[in-house]
């Protein structure tokens, strides 16, 4: 017998239903006996409690992600149709990316700054690239510059916004790169990455990884990301 694929979402949506409300009991637990000033806790015992109330949120963070994940799986999310500009909103997140600055991965913006017009989910889209962004700077194996370079092109007669996310010199090897899928099985970010994949082919586009070495080294194994959203008002 073949499995049922139309059950995914609903599976989805019945382990979210299962696993929030214990985590949640666990966490409110735990932030009550953090609070308790009667109780008779040593500092040993009260560090142990903040770090299982910090895996417990980390917990309700990740059963909120997978909810996330079954509505888009399912078709329940309306995306909101706000006029926005890609490469706009590329250098507004690209300013809040922090990770890794203590090793001394940058992360820069280069390319048009803006003449990306398109109707999108600003929030959703912002959270997206927040991710990306994110899992390219966490792969760079030493200290450097990741470069989100944005450009137009035009195919087909359609116009697309095209930011390239890799480390400096692979930059524009990536745009000649044949595409391969995008790796979203990268650990320490939760479902942030699947996530976004979902988000940005529901505004028509798509992510992907260049597949090509490059001076004897892989683009991919680097850390690299090629996103596409085609343009429209």
């Amino acid at each position: 017998m073949k499995p049922d694929h139309t059950s995914y979402p609903q599976l989805l949506s019945l382990a979210v239903h299962e696993l929030r409300t214990p985590a949640s009991v666990v966490g409110g637990y735990l932030r009550m006996l953090q609070r308790d000033t009667d109780s008779c806790l040593n500092e040993r015992q009260r560090k142990m409690i903040e770090e299982a109330e910090r895996s417990c949120a980390r917990l309700v963070q990740l059963v909120a992600e997978l909810s996330d994940l079954s509505k888009l799986d399912a078709g329940l999310v309306t995306m909101a149709q706000q006029p926005l500009d890609v490469f706009d909103l590329v250098g507004e997140v690209a300013n809040d990316v922090h990770e890794d600055g203590d090793r001394d991965v940058r992360l820069e913006v280069r390319g048009n700054a803006s003449g990306a017009p398109i109707t999108g989910d600003t929030a959703r889209l912002r959270t997206a690239f927040h991710s990306i962004f994110r899992a390219i700077l966490r792969e760079q194996p030493a200290a450097g510059v990741v470069i989100a370079e944005r450009r137009l092109e035009a195919s087909g007669g359609i116009t697309s916004a095209v930011v390239v996310v890799a480390e400096s010199r692979h930059v524009q090897s990536a745009y000649s790169a044949p595409a391969g899928p995008f790796d979203e099985k990268r650990g320490g970010l939760g479902l942030a990455l699947p996530i976004a994949r979902r988000v940005i082919e529901a505004h028509g586009g798509r992510i992907t990884s260049p597949s090509t070495p490059d001076d004897g080294d892989s683009i991919a194994g680097r850390g690299a990301a090629v996103i596409t959203l085609p343009l429209r008002s």
